[in-house]
């Protein structure tokens, strides 16, 4: 069961209401690295669009998921690969 991934998912709707999310848990790509856990939900990578980002830099963006994901981060989860654009820069991609 998908616990942190489905936190992860609704945490970033709730505060971004993305137009696109796709969250994909890599952990198991990373069994034996530090972080890592049995059943997995330690490494993600998270791909958001949304228009909540416009006039923000990258490194802005990323602050922003990570302060929504505060608990995960302190729980389980170890690692986050981040894809943060908005609409516009979505369509030119």
């Amino acid at each position: 069961m998908p616990i942190y991934a489905d936190r992860i998912r609704t945490k970033l709707t709730a505060e971004f209401a993305p137009a696109a999310l796709d969250i994909e848990d890599e952990s198991a790509r990373h069994a034996g690295h530090a972080g890592a856990a049995p059943g997995g939900e330690t490494h993600f990578r998270v791909r958001i669009v949304s228009a909540a980002f416009a006039g923000m830099g990258r490194v802005e963006r990323q602050r922003r998921v990570y302060a929504v994901l505060a608990s995960e981060l302190a729980e389980r989860v170890h690692a986050l690969a981040l894809e943060t654009r908005t609409p516009d820069e979505a369509a030119k991609a």
